[in-house]
């Protein structure tokens, strides 16, 4: 399985100037900086530690490793720091932006990574985790938030894409079923309206399991307003990915209730896979040498699982 990462710098790589800022945002000299792998960012992510034995995570980026990067950035220094209180996420300490460097600067938070392929018992607490976040940004707490249309409707129209430029390499079920694909994608894509903030790029990787079992969600860059089972049925692609689990079965479980409907999912697994396999093509960005291979990984297994819904749908008597 392709590891999701990116080619990080590392604290010690962070000019002096960006080091001195972050050091007054602490209020303290950083004596360590443990760098943390997963994720598709080619900037910092240390856990640091200062000279008062404080602790912090220091996430820092500049165009000379991907200038992508730095506008994700900033988008999520603005969404966390209007997180409200109960949502379980980092809370941000504070920001350096230079216009060249933006450096975050978030509350520490003790634990580790989902361990994938995932074990029921994790993953019944990200679950939870995520009903709990459901239920405590509906209504959206922020409306400068954009909807997931505004923010994804461009990433989920992959299958445009796909059957305007056919890849050599597509899948022969869904090269002669094109036009369907295209039109559930945009069903999908209509379908995801709501009022709960959403994270909308949830894997193992983005999470972290303290040693208590509480579950908390990082990374929010792609926040934005959907409907409630959003972030539930997005998660399962990462558990397909890795395999061992029946997320049909866990869908019906936990997505439904939250008003999810089968076609709703079909729509949204279409564009997903749209995406993922019209992304996987393109050339990789800078820092990020494993993230095409990433995506084609959960495009195939994304458009496996597709197949095998709507096939299902064709025979139910």
């Amino acid at each position: 399985m392709v590891v999701a990462s990116g080619v990080r710098i590392t604290w010690q790589d962070l000019p002096e100037h960006v080091q001195v800022e972050v050091e007054a945002i602490l209020g303290d000299r950083v004596v360590a900086a443990e760098s943390q792998s997963g994720g598709f960012s080619p900037g910092t992510a240390d856990r640091v530690r200062t000279a008062s034995g404080g602790r912090a995570f220091v996430k820092a980026v500049s165009p000379t490793q991907n200038a992508r990067s730095v506008e994700l950035h900033r988008q999520e220094a603005l969404v966390s720091a209007a997180l409200p209180p109960d949502v379980p996420a980092p809370r941000l300490l504070g920001r350096y932006d230079d216009g060249e460097w933006i450096a975050l600067v978030l509350a520490d938070v003790e634990g580790r990574h989902p361990v994938t392929p995932w074990t029921r018992s994790e993953l019944d607490a990200v679950l939870a985790t995520l009903r709990v976040l459901a239920a405590a940004t509906t209504p959206c707490p922020m409306p400068e938030l954009p909807t997931v249309a505004a923010l994804l409707g461009v990433d989920l129209s992959g299958w445009d894409r796909l059957a305007a430029d056919p890849p050599a390499d597509l899948d022969p079920w869904a090269a002669v079923r094109l036009p369907e694909l295209v039109a559930l994608g945009a069903a999908g894509v209509a379908a995801l309206g709501g009022d709960t903030i959403a994270h909308t790029d949830l894997r193992a990787d983005n999470l972290l399991v303290g040693p208590d079992g509480t579950v908390t969600v990082v990374d929010w860059p792609w926040a934005c307003v959907g409907p409630a089972w959003l972030d539930t049925a997005m998660i399962m692609v990462n558990v397909n990915l890795f395999g061992g689990h029946d997320v049909d079965a866990l869908l019906a479980e936990h997505a439904h209730p939250l008003g999810a409907r089968p076609e709703n999912l079909n729509g949204l697994l279409a564009g997903m896979t749209g995406y993922f396999l019209d992304a996987a093509r393109r050339p990789a960005p800078p820092g990020l040498p494993t993230v095409r291979a990433f995506q084609r990984a959960q495009g195939d297994a994304t458009l496996r699982w597709l197949r095998t819904r709507l096939e299902a749908t064709i025979h139910r008597p």
